[in-house]
Protein backbone atom coordinates (compact mmCIF):
# COMPACT_ATOMS: atom_id res chain seq x y z
CA UNK A 1 0.00 0.00 0.00
CA UNK A 2 1.13 3.32 -0.88
CA UNK A 3 2.54 5.54 1.99
CA UNK A 4 1.42 9.95 1.93
CA UNK A 5 5.33 10.16 0.93
CA UNK A 6 4.76 8.44 -1.99
CA UNK A 7 1.92 9.89 -3.01
CA UNK A 8 3.47 12.84 -3.07
CA UNK A 9 6.46 12.05 -4.58
CA UNK A 10 4.01 10.88 -7.51
CA UNK A 11 2.44 14.53 -7.72
CA UNK A 12 5.86 16.52 -7.90
CA UNK A 13 7.01 14.08 -10.37
CA UNK A 14 3.34 14.85 -12.61
CA UNK A 15 4.44 18.66 -11.48
CA UNK A 16 0.86 18.94 -9.46
CA UNK A 17 0.32 21.18 -6.38
CA UNK A 18 -1.39 19.25 -3.58
CA UNK A 19 -2.52 22.28 -2.28
CA UNK A 20 -4.97 22.74 -5.33
CA UNK A 21 -6.12 18.92 -3.93
CA UNK A 22 -8.83 17.32 -1.90
CA UNK A 23 -7.07 16.49 1.66
CA UNK A 24 -8.27 13.06 1.38
CA UNK A 25 -6.54 10.74 -1.09
CA UNK A 26 -7.87 7.87 -1.86
CA UNK A 27 -5.77 5.19 -3.19
CA UNK A 28 -7.21 2.55 -5.05
CA UNK A 29 -6.51 -0.63 -5.50
CA UNK A 30 -8.04 -4.59 -7.09
CA UNK A 31 -9.49 -6.82 -4.92
CA UNK A 32 -9.07 -10.22 -5.21
CA UNK A 33 -10.97 -12.33 -7.52
CA UNK A 34 -12.35 -9.05 -9.36
CA UNK A 35 -13.77 -9.55 -12.63
CA UNK A 36 -15.91 -7.40 -15.48
CA UNK A 37 -18.49 -9.56 -15.67
CA UNK A 38 -19.82 -9.57 -11.81
CA UNK A 39 -21.54 -6.02 -12.31
CA UNK A 40 -23.40 -4.42 -14.97
CA UNK A 41 -24.29 -0.82 -14.98
CA UNK A 42 -26.96 1.60 -15.66
CA UNK A 43 -27.52 4.94 -16.05
CA UNK A 44 -30.80 6.24 -14.57
CA UNK A 45 -32.36 9.36 -15.18
CA UNK A 46 -34.02 11.57 -11.98
CA UNK A 47 -37.17 9.87 -12.41
CA UNK A 48 -35.64 6.52 -11.91
CA UNK A 49 -33.23 7.16 -9.01
CA UNK A 50 -36.46 8.94 -7.71
CA UNK A 51 -38.15 5.73 -8.24
CA UNK A 52 -35.67 3.35 -6.54
CA UNK A 53 -34.90 5.54 -3.99
CA UNK A 54 -38.92 5.33 -3.20
CA UNK A 55 -38.47 1.29 -2.73
CA UNK A 56 -39.93 0.40 -6.17
CA UNK A 57 -38.32 -1.68 -8.46
CA UNK A 58 -37.66 -1.79 -11.87
CA UNK A 59 -38.23 -5.18 -14.09
CA UNK A 60 -37.01 -6.45 -17.24
CA UNK A 61 -39.12 -8.17 -19.23
CA UNK A 62 -38.84 -10.07 -22.57
CA UNK A 63 -38.49 -13.40 -23.85
CA UNK A 64 -36.02 -14.60 -24.86
CA UNK A 65 -36.25 -14.04 -28.72
CA UNK A 66 -37.34 -10.42 -28.21
CA UNK A 67 -35.36 -7.14 -27.66
CA UNK A 68 -35.05 -6.49 -23.66
CA UNK A 69 -37.26 -3.99 -22.02
CA UNK A 70 -36.82 -2.17 -18.69
CA UNK A 71 -40.26 -1.27 -16.71
CA UNK A 72 -41.30 0.97 -14.19
CA UNK A 73 -44.51 1.04 -12.92
CA UNK A 74 -45.96 3.60 -15.53
CA UNK A 75 -43.35 3.48 -18.39
CA UNK A 76 -41.44 1.10 -20.88
CA UNK A 77 -37.08 1.74 -21.90
CA UNK A 78 -35.54 0.40 -24.33
CA UNK A 79 -32.12 -1.13 -22.73
CA UNK A 80 -29.31 -0.35 -24.94
CA UNK A 81 -25.47 -1.32 -24.34
CA UNK A 82 -23.30 2.07 -24.86
CA UNK A 83 -19.37 1.16 -24.63
CA UNK A 84 -16.89 3.75 -23.15
CA UNK A 85 -13.81 4.26 -23.83
CA UNK A 86 -12.33 4.94 -20.13
CA UNK A 87 -12.75 2.16 -17.60
CA UNK A 88 -15.92 2.63 -14.96
CA UNK A 89 -14.64 1.54 -11.28
CA UNK A 90 -17.09 0.21 -8.85
CA UNK A 91 -15.54 1.61 -5.49
CA UNK A 92 -17.22 1.36 -2.14
CA UNK A 93 -17.58 3.83 0.32
CA UNK A 94 -15.46 6.04 -1.92
CA UNK A 95 -16.70 9.17 -1.79
CA UNK A 96 -16.98 12.46 -4.37
CA UNK A 97 -15.31 15.58 -4.16
CA UNK A 98 -18.47 17.07 -3.04
CA UNK A 99 -19.51 14.62 -0.24
CA UNK A 100 -15.35 15.41 1.22
CA UNK A 101 -15.05 18.15 3.62
CA UNK A 102 -11.76 20.21 3.97
CA UNK A 103 -12.04 19.83 7.93
CA UNK A 104 -8.32 17.63 8.11
CA UNK A 105 -5.45 20.00 8.52
CA UNK A 106 -3.19 18.16 6.71
CA UNK A 107 -3.15 15.74 3.88
CA UNK A 108 -4.30 11.90 4.44
CA UNK A 109 -4.42 8.75 2.47
CA UNK A 110 -8.15 6.37 2.59
CA UNK A 111 -7.16 2.56 1.15
CA UNK A 112 -9.84 1.85 -0.67
CA UNK A 113 -10.43 -1.77 -2.81
CA UNK A 114 -12.21 -1.41 -6.25
CA UNK A 115 -15.20 -4.05 -6.32
CA UNK A 116 -15.35 -4.74 -10.28
CA UNK A 117 -15.00 -2.55 -13.31
CA UNK A 118 -16.75 -2.41 -16.70
CA UNK A 119 -16.39 -0.60 -20.07
CA UNK A 120 -19.73 -0.61 -20.70
CA UNK A 121 -23.40 0.39 -19.22
CA UNK A 122 -27.08 0.17 -19.98
CA UNK A 123 -28.50 3.40 -21.72
CA UNK A 124 -32.10 3.55 -21.09
CA UNK A 125 -34.78 5.11 -23.42
CA UNK A 126 -38.14 6.15 -23.23
CA UNK A 127 -40.38 4.35 -25.95
CA UNK A 128 -43.64 2.89 -26.60
CA UNK A 129 -44.68 -0.39 -25.08
CA UNK A 130 -45.33 -3.20 -27.24
CA UNK A 131 -48.70 -4.22 -26.93
CA UNK A 132 -49.46 -5.71 -29.91
CA UNK A 133 -48.47 -9.24 -28.65
CA UNK A 134 -51.56 -8.55 -25.72
CA UNK A 135 -54.37 -8.90 -28.21
CA UNK A 136 -52.62 -11.91 -29.89
CA UNK A 137 -52.66 -13.82 -26.33
CA UNK A 138 -56.09 -13.26 -25.54
CA UNK A 139 -57.52 -14.04 -28.81
CA UNK A 140 -56.21 -17.14 -28.16
CA UNK A 141 -59.14 -17.71 -26.51
CA UNK A 142 -61.79 -14.84 -26.70
CA UNK A 143 -64.98 -14.68 -24.12
CA UNK A 144 -68.11 -16.12 -26.26
CA UNK A 145 -70.40 -15.70 -23.54
CA UNK A 146 -71.69 -18.47 -20.70
CA UNK A 147 -71.65 -22.13 -21.55
CA UNK A 148 -74.44 -23.56 -22.39
CA UNK A 149 -76.04 -26.56 -20.70
CA UNK A 150 -73.77 -29.32 -21.03
CA UNK A 151 -70.76 -27.74 -22.72
CA UNK A 152 -67.88 -27.81 -20.57
CA UNK A 153 -65.83 -23.82 -20.76
CA UNK A 154 -62.30 -24.13 -22.54
CA UNK A 155 -59.74 -23.27 -19.29
CA UNK A 156 -57.42 -23.00 -21.78
CA UNK A 157 -54.67 -19.95 -22.49
CA UNK A 158 -56.11 -17.67 -20.06
CA UNK A 159 -54.45 -15.04 -18.33
CA UNK A 160 -54.03 -13.15 -14.81
CA UNK A 161 -52.53 -9.83 -14.37
CA UNK A 162 -49.28 -11.08 -13.47
CA UNK A 163 -49.52 -13.72 -16.97
CA UNK A 164 -50.21 -10.83 -19.01
CA UNK A 165 -46.92 -8.81 -16.33
CA UNK A 166 -44.33 -11.61 -17.18
CA UNK A 167 -45.38 -11.81 -21.14
CA UNK A 168 -45.91 -8.62 -22.67
CA UNK A 169 -43.26 -5.95 -22.51
CA UNK A 170 -45.21 -2.79 -20.71
CA UNK A 171 -45.33 -1.26 -17.46
CA UNK A 172 -48.24 -2.11 -15.54
CA UNK A 173 -50.21 1.20 -16.30
CA UNK A 174 -49.63 1.04 -19.96
CA UNK A 175 -50.58 -3.10 -19.68
CA UNK A 176 -53.87 -2.13 -17.52
CA UNK A 177 -55.09 1.44 -19.77
CA UNK A 178 -54.48 -0.53 -23.29
CA UNK A 179 -56.90 -3.80 -21.40
CA UNK A 180 -59.66 -0.69 -20.87
CA UNK A 181 -58.83 0.01 -24.50
CA UNK A 182 -59.61 -3.31 -26.40
CA UNK A 183 -62.56 -3.70 -24.48
CA UNK A 184 -60.79 -6.71 -22.17
CA UNK A 185 -62.44 -7.82 -19.24
CA UNK A 186 -62.15 -9.92 -15.74
CA UNK A 187 -64.03 -13.03 -15.86
CA UNK A 188 -62.94 -15.33 -12.66
CA UNK A 189 -59.76 -13.82 -12.34
CA UNK A 190 -58.75 -14.09 -15.65
CA UNK A 191 -58.21 -11.32 -18.41
CA UNK A 192 -60.27 -12.24 -21.38
CA UNK A 193 -61.08 -10.39 -24.61
CA UNK A 194 -64.72 -11.00 -25.79
CA UNK A 195 -65.64 -12.53 -29.25
CA UNK A 196 -65.97 -9.64 -31.99
CA UNK A 197 -69.73 -10.79 -32.97
CA UNK A 198 -70.76 -11.71 -28.71
CA UNK A 199 -69.53 -8.01 -27.85
CA UNK A 200 -71.61 -6.47 -30.91
CA UNK A 201 -74.65 -8.66 -29.69
CA UNK A 202 -74.35 -7.09 -26.34
CA UNK A 203 -74.75 -4.03 -28.04
CA UNK A 204 -77.12 -4.14 -30.18
CA UNK A 205 -79.41 -5.47 -26.65
CA UNK A 206 -78.52 -2.31 -25.26
CA UNK A 207 -79.33 -0.25 -27.75
CA UNK A 208 -82.80 -2.22 -28.88
CA UNK A 209 -83.33 -1.72 -25.09
CA UNK A 210 -83.28 1.87 -25.10
CA UNK A 211 -85.25 2.13 -28.41
CA UNK A 212 -87.95 0.31 -27.11
CA UNK A 213 -87.91 2.14 -23.79
CA UNK A 214 -87.80 5.54 -25.67
CA UNK A 215 -84.82 6.61 -23.40
CA UNK A 216 -82.23 8.91 -24.15
CA UNK A 217 -79.03 7.73 -25.06
CA UNK A 218 -77.61 10.27 -22.87
CA UNK A 219 -79.48 8.51 -20.16
CA UNK A 220 -79.33 4.73 -19.68
CA UNK A 221 -80.29 3.79 -16.19
CA UNK A 222 -78.13 1.13 -15.25
CA UNK A 223 -80.12 -1.01 -13.06
CA UNK A 224 -83.27 -1.17 -14.82
CA UNK A 225 -80.74 -2.12 -17.95
CA UNK A 226 -79.55 -5.23 -15.84
CA UNK A 227 -82.82 -6.13 -14.74
CA UNK A 228 -84.23 -6.24 -18.46
CA UNK A 229 -81.86 -7.90 -20.26
CA UNK A 230 -80.46 -10.34 -17.13
CA UNK A 231 -82.72 -13.54 -18.78
CA UNK A 232 -80.64 -12.85 -22.40
CA UNK A 233 -76.92 -12.24 -20.80
CA UNK A 234 -74.89 -11.89 -17.81
CA UNK A 235 -75.28 -8.84 -16.17
CA UNK A 236 -71.76 -8.33 -15.47
CA UNK A 237 -71.54 -8.34 -19.18
CA UNK A 238 -74.24 -6.04 -20.04
CA UNK A 239 -72.32 -4.06 -17.53
CA UNK A 240 -69.04 -3.91 -19.16
CA UNK A 241 -70.94 -3.60 -22.51
CA UNK A 242 -72.01 0.02 -21.36
CA UNK A 243 -68.80 0.92 -20.03
CA UNK A 244 -66.98 0.07 -23.52
CA UNK A 245 -69.43 2.29 -25.41
CA UNK A 246 -70.59 5.06 -22.79
CA UNK A 247 -69.83 7.08 -19.85
CA UNK A 248 -70.78 6.41 -16.30
CA UNK A 249 -72.66 8.77 -13.98
CA UNK A 250 -74.61 9.37 -10.80
CA UNK A 251 -77.86 11.58 -10.38
CA UNK A 252 -79.90 11.40 -7.51
CA UNK A 253 -78.28 8.06 -6.24
CA UNK A 254 -78.76 6.48 -9.48
CA UNK A 255 -75.93 5.28 -11.92
CA UNK A 256 -76.90 6.30 -15.49
CA UNK A 257 -74.71 5.87 -18.97
CA UNK A 258 -74.39 8.37 -21.85
CA UNK A 259 -73.62 6.27 -24.66
CA UNK A 260 -70.95 7.47 -26.68
CA UNK A 261 -72.04 8.04 -30.43
CA UNK A 262 -68.76 7.65 -32.66
CA UNK A 263 -67.99 4.62 -30.42
CA UNK A 264 -71.14 3.15 -31.30
CA UNK A 265 -71.17 4.09 -34.63
CA UNK A 266 -67.54 2.53 -35.40
CA UNK A 267 -68.26 -0.78 -33.52
CA UNK A 268 -71.36 -0.93 -36.19
CA UNK A 269 -69.25 -0.74 -39.13
CA UNK A 270 -67.00 -2.82 -37.95
CA UNK A 271 -69.24 -4.86 -37.79
CA UNK A 272 -70.25 -4.45 -41.71
CA UNK A 273 -66.33 -4.30 -42.74
CA UNK A 274 -64.95 -7.54 -41.44
CA UNK A 275 -66.15 -10.01 -44.03
CA UNK A 276 -65.76 -7.56 -47.36
CA UNK A 277 -62.76 -7.18 -48.84
CA UNK A 278 -64.32 -3.93 -50.17
CA UNK A 279 -67.34 -2.15 -49.85
CA UNK A 280 -69.17 0.53 -52.54
CA UNK A 281 -68.49 3.66 -50.51
CA UNK A 282 -72.12 5.32 -51.30
CA UNK A 283 -73.89 1.80 -50.68
CA UNK A 284 -71.66 1.10 -47.53
CA UNK A 285 -72.74 4.64 -46.29
CA UNK A 286 -76.19 4.20 -46.85
CA UNK A 287 -76.12 0.79 -45.04
CA UNK A 288 -74.44 2.10 -42.10
CA UNK A 289 -76.74 4.56 -41.57
CA UNK A 290 -79.55 2.23 -41.46
CA UNK A 291 -77.84 0.22 -38.84
CA UNK A 292 -77.16 2.14 -36.01
CA UNK A 293 -79.46 3.10 -33.67
CA UNK A 294 -82.17 6.35 -34.49
CA UNK A 295 -81.02 9.58 -33.31
CA UNK A 296 -77.31 8.75 -34.11
CA UNK A 297 -75.27 9.83 -37.09
CA UNK A 298 -72.65 7.98 -39.07
CA UNK A 299 -69.42 9.94 -40.32
CA UNK A 300 -66.13 8.95 -42.30
CA UNK A 301 -64.14 10.22 -39.31
CA UNK A 302 -65.40 8.28 -37.28
CA UNK A 303 -63.60 5.28 -39.22
CA UNK A 304 -59.92 6.73 -38.73
CA UNK A 305 -57.45 4.02 -37.92
CA UNK A 306 -59.64 1.20 -38.20
CA UNK A 307 -60.98 1.81 -42.51
CA UNK A 308 -59.52 3.32 -45.63
CA UNK A 309 -61.17 5.25 -48.06
CA UNK A 310 -60.11 4.85 -51.67
CA UNK A 311 -61.61 8.28 -53.69
CA UNK A 312 -59.30 7.11 -56.43
CA UNK A 313 -61.07 4.12 -57.62
CA UNK A 314 -64.45 4.23 -59.52
CA UNK A 315 -66.74 3.55 -57.74
CA UNK A 316 -64.73 5.11 -54.55
CA UNK A 317 -64.41 2.42 -51.82
CA UNK A 318 -64.14 1.47 -48.62
CA UNK A 319 -62.14 -1.36 -46.51
CA UNK A 320 -61.20 -2.27 -43.31
CA UNK A 321 -57.56 -1.56 -42.04
CA UNK A 322 -57.28 -1.38 -38.41
CA UNK A 323 -53.94 0.24 -37.13
CA UNK A 324 -53.54 -2.63 -34.69
CA UNK A 325 -53.04 -5.37 -37.36
CA UNK A 326 -49.75 -3.22 -38.61
CA UNK A 327 -46.62 -4.06 -37.18
CA UNK A 328 -45.28 -2.11 -34.53
CA UNK A 329 -41.99 -1.76 -35.98
CA UNK A 330 -41.62 1.69 -37.21
CA UNK A 331 -40.03 0.84 -41.06
CA UNK A 332 -42.31 -2.09 -41.53
CA UNK A 333 -45.32 -0.10 -40.39
CA UNK A 334 -44.29 1.98 -43.95
CA UNK A 335 -43.20 -0.29 -45.95
CA UNK A 336 -46.66 -2.50 -45.50
CA UNK A 337 -48.54 1.13 -46.21
CA UNK A 338 -46.73 2.01 -49.13
CA UNK A 339 -47.47 -1.88 -50.90
CA UNK A 340 -51.46 -0.79 -49.91
CA UNK A 341 -51.16 2.23 -51.90
CA UNK A 342 -48.34 4.13 -53.55
CA UNK A 343 -48.91 7.70 -52.39
CA UNK A 344 -51.03 9.01 -49.49
CA UNK A 345 -52.74 12.18 -48.55
CA UNK A 346 -51.38 13.59 -45.22
CA UNK A 347 -54.95 12.80 -43.62
CA UNK A 348 -55.41 9.72 -44.66
CA UNK A 349 -51.49 8.18 -43.37
CA UNK A 350 -51.83 10.12 -40.04
CA UNK A 351 -54.37 7.57 -38.41
CA UNK A 352 -51.59 4.87 -39.44
CA UNK A 353 -48.08 6.31 -37.83
CA UNK A 354 -49.37 8.56 -34.92
CA UNK A 355 -49.34 5.38 -32.55
CA UNK A 356 -45.54 5.17 -33.88
CA UNK A 357 -44.35 8.83 -32.17
CA UNK A 358 -42.29 8.54 -29.63
CA UNK A 359 -42.07 10.86 -27.10
CA UNK A 360 -42.29 15.06 -28.24
CA UNK A 361 -42.02 13.16 -31.56
CA UNK A 362 -44.38 14.37 -34.80
CA UNK A 363 -46.02 12.81 -37.73
CA UNK A 364 -44.62 14.95 -39.38
CA UNK A 365 -41.07 14.00 -38.50
CA UNK A 366 -41.95 10.86 -39.32
CA UNK A 367 -42.83 11.24 -42.62
CA UNK A 368 -40.24 13.60 -43.78
CA UNK A 369 -37.90 10.48 -42.36
CA UNK A 370 -39.58 7.47 -43.68
CA UNK A 371 -41.35 9.08 -46.69
CA UNK A 372 -41.01 12.01 -49.68
CA UNK A 373 -43.28 14.41 -50.08
CA UNK A 374 -44.53 15.15 -54.01
CA UNK A 375 -47.84 17.49 -55.02
CA UNK A 376 -50.27 15.61 -57.09
CA UNK A 377 -53.20 17.90 -58.45
CA UNK A 378 -52.81 20.60 -55.88
CA UNK A 379 -52.80 18.26 -52.65
CA UNK A 380 -49.37 17.43 -50.65
CA UNK A 381 -48.76 13.59 -51.31
CA UNK A 382 -46.46 11.25 -49.67
CA UNK A 383 -44.92 8.14 -51.31
CA UNK A 384 -41.90 5.33 -50.11
CA UNK A 385 -38.41 6.79 -49.88
CA UNK A 386 -37.26 3.24 -51.41
CA UNK A 387 -38.81 0.97 -54.25
CA UNK A 388 -41.72 -1.18 -52.48
CA UNK A 389 -41.68 -5.05 -53.28
CA UNK A 390 -45.48 -5.43 -53.89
Amino acid sequence: MRTLEEVQATLQIAKLNDEDLQKTIHCLSFGENVSSADYCLMELDDTLCKHIEAGQSLVIRGDADERAVLCSGDKTYDLKIADTSNMLLFVPECRTPDQLTNSQESSHVVHTKIWGFSNSYWELRKQRPKLKKLRKVLMENPYEGPALGGQEENTENRYTIQDLLETIQASEEELKTNLETIHACQIDGYWRMLDFDYEMKLLSHVTQLVDSESWSFNKVPLQTSLEELAPLEPKEMIEHCLNCYGKRYSENDKVFYALHEDKVCRGTALLLLQNAVKFNLREFQEVWQQSVPEGMSTRLDQLKSVALVDRNSRPETISLLRVEDLSEDTLERFNHLFTLRDKWTEDDITPYIQDLCGEKQTTGALLTKYARSSMQNGIKVFNSRRPVAT
